[in-house]
């Protein structure tokens, strides 16, 4: 068997695309539904058939079986997305593997030197070099387990050891600088590490491979406080959170995420056992980050440092968690009015696991935490400054999704500001006239005529079904199918002899082919051979019927034309092929009674 039937043998797409969407089983007929990773929505249209083993959405028009999901969510090209698929499945890979290319070798070579680095600083931390960093850890607080949990580590501080073990490891001198982990010396020869002396951080990307670091200095006035690797082929910052490896089945499993801003916040939550904690990577939060989120839960606990910075990054978040439609909570640590207000780490450590988890519980709903930061930007005892924290306020009460919650909240407002509820409503109103858009263009959705539908289903459900109806399609396919494409392809492959894979068919068709084809297959009509094959020969003397009083309505409208212009020798001879094809329709009814069936 070929390696790569091989591999899409031995897998399942609801499995492969359930460890990143959070998938709804649909009836009995192995069809499963999601929000779609590839494009934001806050109604599934993510649709996955286990059956036939691929993948729909029909809202952005997305589609394929597994290996094309992997490519796309992943950012992989077809040979690593099928390398990953092998391993994960335990499949061998061949020595020789002729699916393979520059950009996969490069980025295999990049995934191979990040984990030969977060071997050498692991197991650094545990040697005597890395007495100085264990000692710090100590200091702060963290335990042996997150150590361990958390694949912490130290870089060497001389700036050598990295760049000498990929050197003689063979990697190349262009591997190496594309990798972040080394540096080309700007005098002289050669290369030094990129992280020297720093406790060290391993980022995973969502399949659980080291793929960057984040470095932390450890000495005061050692500078920049945290050092992140660039950006790679392997490594898009803006799209990767940190613990989500780790974090996307309990993130599953309480349907929320706790979103924190640093490494150490969540090694203190974690400890805390709130093990849905993730974090951004040195950025601010983006769209993908939160599509990402929204994929594993639809709640979002926002728990950023105290300080002033943390609280403007909160209100970006906000704005970017409602346009998702997450529903959101803050969490400020500290008493009300208190000088000092701590950190997620600092508070655990102080206060214990079981403060933080119950200060969790009691996070504060989103807009009241917008209230409180416009009731300390604005003068409320002013009517300007009260309307100017209304207006602050505004965009978030207008992301509300619910009309009846949307006017709670606004009555809300008028009381905590202060203002006339007159004056709120009428802005809410002008608002909400304001913002709106027009529609999304969606791709068109195609229809296939019903008859059509289900006797392609029924094709491709059964073997039996294909030797007995494939030869009887009619000649001229283009006249009587919409589909007619993928009734081509098929009698072709049914030509071929072997198997009908749903892929290798799917492989055969335009875009537009492949849109009707998963349009159909998308359908819950699968049955065994016997009904196939009666749903089959039912829908096509259908269909026949349907043709010949298209054909017969057009040879009419063909005679009365002729009759019109004068030319009785083409009506004359209009007449006669309709007098044919009434004696034929009139045959093949007869056929039909006398077989038992009558349409």
């Amino acid at each position: 068997m070929d390696f790569v039937e091989q591999v899409k043998s031995a897998i399942d797409i609801v499995k492969v695309a359930g460890d990143y969407v959070r998938l709804r089983r649909m009836g009995a007929t192995g069809r499963y539904i999601g929000l779609c990773p590839f494009h934001q929505e806050k109604t599934p249209s993510f649709n996955v058939h286990q059956n036939r083993q691929f993948y729909k959405c029909f809202g952005c028009g997305a589609g394929g079986d597994a290996l094309k999901f992997v490519m796309e969510i992943e950012g992989l090209t077809f040979p690593e997305a099928l390398k990953m698929l092998a391993e994960r499945h335990g499949i061998p890979i061949p020595k020789r593997n002729e699916y393979s290319d520059a950009d996969s070798r490069l980025r295999g070579a990049l995934i191979e030197m990040h984990e030969i680095a977060a071997q050498m600083y692991e197991t650094a931390l545990r040697g005597p070099e890395g007495a100085e960093a264990r000692a710090y850890l100590a200091r702060r607080g963290v335990s042996e387990e997150a150590m361990e949990t958390f694949a912490l580590g130290v870089s060497d501080p001389s700036g050598q050891a990295l760049a000498r073990k990929l050197a003689a490891q063979g990697f190349s001198a262009e591997q190496m600088e594309a990798s972040g982990l080394v540096r080309r010396r700007t005098e002289g020869a050669g290369y030094y590490d990129a992280f020297r002396g720093r406790l060290m951080f391993p980022i995973h990307n969502e399949s659980g491979k080291v793929i960057a670091f984040g470095g932390r200095a450890m000495r005061e006035g050692d500078e920049p406080k945290y050092l992140n690797s660039p950006e790679t082929p392997i490594y898009r910052k803006t799209w990767t959170l940190y613990n989500l490896h780790r974090a996307r089945d309990g993130m599953r499993k309480a349907s929320r995420a706790v979103l924190v801003e640093g490494y150490m916040d969540v090694i203190g939550v974690h400890a805390a056992g709130v093990k849905e904690v993730v974090a951004t990577c040195g950025t601010a939060l983006t769209n993908q980050q939160v599509r990402t989120i929204h994929r594993h839960a639809d709640n979002v606990i926002l728990n950023f440092d105290p300080d002033t910075a943390g609280a403007n990054a909160a209100e970006r978040a906000i704005q970017l968690l409602l346009d998702e439609g997450l529903h959101i909570r803050v969490l400020s640590l500290g008493e009300a009015g208190a000088e000092i207000k701590l950190d997620p780490y600092e508070f655990v450590k102080q206060k214990g696991p079981d403060a933080y988890r119950a200060a969790l519980e009691a996070a504060s709903g989103y807009f009241h935490w917008l209230a409180d930061r416009a009731r300390g930007r604005f003068d409320m005892r002013s009517a300007e400054g009260r309307m100017d924290a209304f207006k602050f306020l505004l965009p978030a009460v207008q992301k509300i999704s619910g009309n009846l919650e949307r006017a709670a909240v606004a009555n809300d407002v008028a009381g905590y500001l202060g203002v006339e509820p007159g004056l709120v409503l009428d802005q809410f109103k002008k608002a909400a006239g304001a913002r709106r858009a027009p529609l999304a263009v969606t791709p068109p959705r195609v229809e296939i005529p019903a008859p059509e539908r289900i006797l392609l289903n029924a094709l491709l459900n059964s073997e039996e079904t294909r030797h007995r109806i494939l030869p009887r399609l009619p000649g001229a396919l283009e006249e009587v199918f919409v589909a007619h494409e993928i009734f081509k392809a098929l009698e072709h492959m049914a030509a071929e002899g072997g198997a009908l894979p749903f892929a290798a068919l799917d492989a055969r068709l335009s875009e537009q082919g492949r849109a009707l084809l998963h349009a159909a297959a998308s359908a819950d009509e699968i049955g065994d051979d016997a009904a196939c094959l009666a749903q089959a020969e039912a829908c096509l003397r259908r269909l026949e019927e349907d043709f010949r009083r298209r054909h017969v309505d057009d040879l009419r409208a063909r005679v009365k034309s002729a009759e019109r212009e004068g030319d009785m020798q083409q009506a004359l001879a209009w007449m006669a092929e309709l007098s044919r094809l009434e004696r034929d329709a009139t045959q093949a009814r007869g056929v039909s009674r006398v077989g038992g069936v009558v349409n």
